[in-house]
């Protein structure tokens, strides 16, 4: 095997971006060889832009039961993901699941474990991973040359977006059709790499605001206040109501502080431990004595394209995968976990009750109205993946 032929299943947003990036060849080894979208107008663009080798089905299940793929990656609306990657694994593919994993940690249990009695490549895009500042942040933080984490602030308010972006498909922003906001559907990424770098909170208390800045029923404004295992706290704020916005990941350490933001990673690095310093100075105000540097970055910012590599390989040469599928549990945990929260306006700890949140999401599905105003519309999702070189 020399190649590998891939299906698509939603070419919304993300799905007709990575279309593009396979078809213009930017993955070697990798071919795009079907499309499955229920909206006809975006089946009718795939027949216009992809070419006749491309073909055409209209669910995701009609392409996975083709023939025609030895692999899948599912950009659907939310809920879909598990479903349509377990099919994959009942066929034999391999299997690419856009963020989230699913809506509810249930139903994302139930993948992973059905990947685990398959012999099948299983990832997640993850491409925020990819990031050389993040990369180094991670290296920083478990390399524990800095002692141990004391305190986590995120404040994560750059995720604008337009009531145009909401109204744009009938299942956007819906507890019905998506499960929630900007938890489950920008903040999938940021919440990897919270729990990626600093590891799972242990408990999380959670405000979310739904419809605050849109017409919207799910939430559009989030703070979260959380402990991590070893007692050190922290803070996560996000929105898409904010302009213009704030990306600014801050791990204050014993021995120091990193501070991520506008790409650059900055360290404050203190000539020694504070928790020695505290207990043993005889001044009551002088502050640990320390110098800030730019960490110097390595490697390459390769996002989306990165992650397709990474998976192609994994397939043809069993290299290492940027992320495994069933590390997306993760994450979700770590945003049902915020969800519960508020809804319950109380303090919950991980890992939550999945038959709780279940019901409680459940709860809201039923409640949930149809939408009377959609504006069909794909978007070009070029330089909204929370990084500036991002592909």
């Amino acid at each position: 095997m020399n190649e590998v032929r891939i299906g698509i299943i939603g070419i919304g947003n993300m799905g007709s971006a990575h279309a593009a990036n396979i078809s213009k060849g930017e993955i070697p080894g990798l071919i795009l060889t079907a499309v499955a979208d229920r909206k006809e107008s975006r089946r009718d663009w795939a027949k216009k832009e992809l070419g006749e080798k491309v073909a055409v089905f209209l669910e995701g299940k009609e392409l996975i039961e083709s023939g025609l793929c030895d692999a899948v990656l599912v950009a659907t609306p939310h809920y879909q993901h598990p479903e349509l990657v377990i099919s994959a694994f009942h066929h034999g593919l391999h299997a690419l699941c856009e963020k989230p994993a699913g809506v509810y940690t249930k139903q994302v249990r139930e993948m992973n474990e059905e990947a685990d009695k398959q012999d099948k490549v299983f990832a997640m895009m993850f491409n925020q991973r990819t990031n050389p500042v993040y990369k180094m942040m991670k290296e920083l933080v478990e390399g524990k040359t800095l002692g141990e984490i004391k305190r986590v602030n995120w404040i994560i308010t750059d995720w604008y977006r337009t009531q145009a972006y909401y109204d744009s498909g009938d299942w956007r922003a819906t507890w019905d059709g998506e499960g929630g906001g900007v938890l489950l559907n920008q903040c999938p990424h940021n919440l990897d790499l919270l729990q990626w770098i600093c590891g799972l909170p242990k408990e999380v208390q959670a405000f979310c605001h739904n419809g605050k800045w849109h017409n919207i029923e799910v939430e559009d404004d989030v703070t979260a206040y959380f402990t991590l295992e070893n007692g050190a706290t922290g803070v996560f704020i996000t929105t898409t109501g904010d302009a213009p916005g704030t990306n600014r990941f801050e791990i204050t350490l014993e021995k120091g502080k990193l501070v991520c933001e506008e790409d650059e990673l900055t360290l404050f690095e203190l000539v020694e431990n504070e928790r020695e310093y505290c207990f043993t100075a005889t001044e009551g105000f002088k502050k640990p004595e320390g110098v800030y540097r730019e960490v110097e970055l390595i490697g390459e910012n390769s996002q989306h394209i990165g992650v397709l590599k990474a998976f192609t390989n994994r397939i043809l040469t069993g290299s290492p995968l940027v992320a495994d599928g069933r590390e997306g549990i993760r994450g979700l945990m770590l945003s049902n976990a915020m969800h519960l929260s508020s809804w319950l306006n109380r303090p919950v700890t991980l890992p939550i009750e999945e038959d709780l949140f279940l019901t409680e999401l459940n709860k809201r599905r039923n409640a949930s109205v149809k939408k009377d105003n959609v504006k069909e519309a794909t978007f070009d999702t070029k330089g909204s993946y929370g990084s500036k070189d991002g592909k």
